[in-house]
């Protein structure tokens, strides 16, 4: 269920026809993995039409950009989030952060196309970001972001394992990050699986049956993407704190 007040953000955007795609924990809830999000996350198409579109909803909800960077798009192409806060009564203190480019993530129109298309109670058919597009955006060195990873893939396996499409079978074998669903999805898919450990070496191990291994190999995969994320995000840091300096002396 998501609360009012977001409903309220997500509802002006789409009114002001705002091609953006809903992500973050909000997508979480949907996908039935989290139970409440406080902010609002949104990819959206960095194009000077869908950006002043962007901007007049941003002024309906009385939404002041927060922090650095500023609302441009030169910022957003460049794979910054820009961070507004709600000051409307039906959406106070709603955050609502913004963003374009990620780490890992195809680009919008690749997302736009792979959407997933909600309807919520309450209010607007909702475009969500993908469920694979989602766990690759929460590839991050956020301590938060990896058990959300495991339980997407958990509850979306646990909503579809009696049937599943051959392409849920390799989304599973390519992002699970649980052992025991590694181990059943090697005995059950090895064809998929053959096909699938050119790409996650680590599948070699479910298929060997050694738990022990997969669980230091998943650690070892997690950390190699958690410092894949500070090393992408080192010249936007510094760029920010520039940003935060030449605030503090103009």
């Amino acid at each position: 269920m998501i609360p009012s007040p977001i409903l309220k953000v997500l509802s002006t955007l789409t009114s002001h026809q705002v091609r953006f795609l809903l992500m973050g924990g909000q997508a979480c809830v949907l996908y039935g993995a989290a139970e409440f999000s406080r902010d609002t996350d949104v990819a959206v198409l960095a194009e000077p039409d869908n950006l002043d579109r962007l901007s007049l909803a941003l002024s309906d909800l009385q939404a002041e950009c927060i922090a650095v960077p500023p609302f441009r798009r030169e910022f957003l192409e460049r794979g910054h989030a820009v961070h507004f806060r709600c000051r409307h009564p039906e959406a106070q203190g709603v955050r609502i952060d913004v963003m374009a480019v990620m780490r890992g993530v195809a680009p919008f129109d690749d997302l736009w196309r792979r959407r997933t298309t909600l309807e919520v109670e309450g209010g607007p058919r909702l475009e969500v970001m993908s469920l694979p597009d989602l766990v690759k955006a929460k590839k991050t060195q956020r301590d938060k972001d990896w058990p959300m990873i495991r339980r997407l893939v958990e509850a979306h396996y646990a909503q579809n394992r009696d049937n599943p499409r051959p392409e849920q079978v390799l989304f599973w074998l390519r992002e699970s990050r649980t052992e025991s669903v590694l181990l059943e999805l090697a005995r059950q898919y090895p064809d998929q699986l053959a096909s699938a450990v050119g790409s996650r070496s680590l599948l070699a191990l479910a298929r060997e049956g050694n738990t022990a291994g997969l669980a230091a190999a998943l650690e070892t995969e997690e950390k190699q993407e958690r410092e894949a994320d500070r090393a992408y995000w080192l010249p936007l840091r510094a760029e920010l704190e520039n940003l935060r300096h030449q605030r503090r002396q103009g």
